[in-house]
């Protein structure tokens, strides 16, 4: 692990939902670092694949809410931060796994880098095969290397901008409105490659929070 992470409080839930809620200054932050840094290294320090299946799985469930109020607001500077990136890529998949798996062969298609190489998804690309690949990341994230798993998180991330603005380019002439969601998710995702990457060398260096 990069760093020593803040040993857990054990609260009564009612403190919990206090913190939650709270306008103290860092109080949510803190419990965000705490809690995501203590899940990583339970995860790390057990053998016991069902608990890894529990924590993947939290992405499909109704586990996510729960995570989306600790962490989706943390910063791609926090190990909360992508931790949270990667359950909300699983979990967009989740919803529409036909239209990821075009996104993906579209932007598989016009790239020039390896990027299709190092997100990985199996060939033929399928609506189950964008779902294992993103299964595959994030239960790499925690049980293999972090780094690693950002940076194939970016690549997927990348091809996925790609085959969003590549389609955008096919319904515009048809379809405008359609063509701007397209292009604002491009944005999105190339976003969101950006702060994987961003993450992955901080955790290398030992500066993720």
């Amino acid at each position: 692990m990069s760093r020593e992470h803040l040993r857990p409080v054990l609260q009564p839930s009612m403190s919990f939902d206090w913190i939650i809620g709270s306008d103290e200054a860092g109080a949510a932050h803190r419990l965000a670092q705490e809690t995501s840094w203590a899940l990583l290294d339970r995860v790390r320090r057990g053998t016991d694949p069902a608990v890894v299946d529990r924590v993947v799985g939290l992405a499909s469930g109704e586990g996510l809410h729960d995570i989306a109020e600790l962490w989706a607001g943390q910063s791609a500077h926090s190990l909360a931060g992508v931790l949270w990136r990667l359950y909300l890529l699983r979990r967009v998949v989740d919803a529409d796994p036909e239209a990821a798996a075009d996104l993906f062969r579209r932007g598989s298609e016009v790239s020039v880098t390896i990027d299709p190489i190092v997100a990985g998804a199996q060939e033929p690309v399928t609506p189950l095969s964008i779902v294992a690949l993103c299964d595959t990341i994030l239960r790499g994230a925690f049980v293999g290397d972090l780094g690693a798993a950002l940076e194939r998180a970016a690549s997927y991330c990348r091809v996925m901008a790609l085959g969003a603005a590549d389609l955008a380019d096919a319904r515009d002439a048809h379809d405008d409105a359609h063509a701007g969601e397209l292009t604002t998710r491009a944005l999105r995702y190339s976003t969101l490659s950006q702060e994987l990457h961003a993450g992955a060398r901080r955790w290398r260096d030992g500066t993720l929070a």
